[in-house]
């Protein structure tokens, strides 16, 4: 893949994840680093869909910690358990937030984040990483981005895990 996005003018958010799921595939196929692989990724995802945030945290013992990411300043730690990141790492699903000011604990590393997903990355019993995404706008994620934010991370997951991820 080149340096850049091939993308359908006025395409809908499932076109888009259509055409970019395998140009991430062909972007982070040749490259063994997961970092590497992880800020192409995040890159790929907010030039490509024009979330407001997006991001990876990676498990540290019981915390979170910042990793590669796209977008304003980011929480550099988050407890497992805590806020939309930690709650998805400690239950290890996905969980989509419609509204963040409404979800129990939320951490607001900034104010002008509305909605959010979190996709955890499970090996076995554990959580390695979660791919975290918000948007400016109210309830902007559905069951589309689930799914095609999971066959992302199963794709890292074959890729630098060798082992399947939900």
């Amino acid at each position: 893949m080149a340096e850049s996005l091939s993308l359908t003018a006025h395409a809908t958010r499932a076109e888009r994840y259509a055409e970019l799921l395998p140009q991430i595939e062909a972007l982070i196929g040749p490259e063994p680093d997961l970092i590497a692989n992880l800020a192409n990724i995040a890159a790929v995802l907010k030039e490509g869909l024009g979330f407001f945030w997006v991001g990876f945290y990676l498990r540290q013992g019981d915390e979170l910690v910042l990793g590669p990411f796209q977008g304003p300043l980011a929480c550099t730690r988050i407890a497992l358990g805590r806020g939309v990141c930690g709650t998805a790492a400690a239950e290890r699903r996905t969980v989509l937030v419609p509204d963040v000011e409404a979800f129990p604990g939320h951490i607001a590393c900034s104010s002008l984040s509305r909605s959010e997903i979190v996709v955890p990355l499970v090996t076995e019993d554990r959580c390695e990483l979660v791919l975290d995404v918000d948007s400016s706008e109210l309830n902007d994620f559905s069951p589309v981005d689930a799914e095609a934010l999971e066959r992302l991370i199963a794709l890292i997951a074959r890729q630098h895990y060798r082992s399947s991820a939900r």
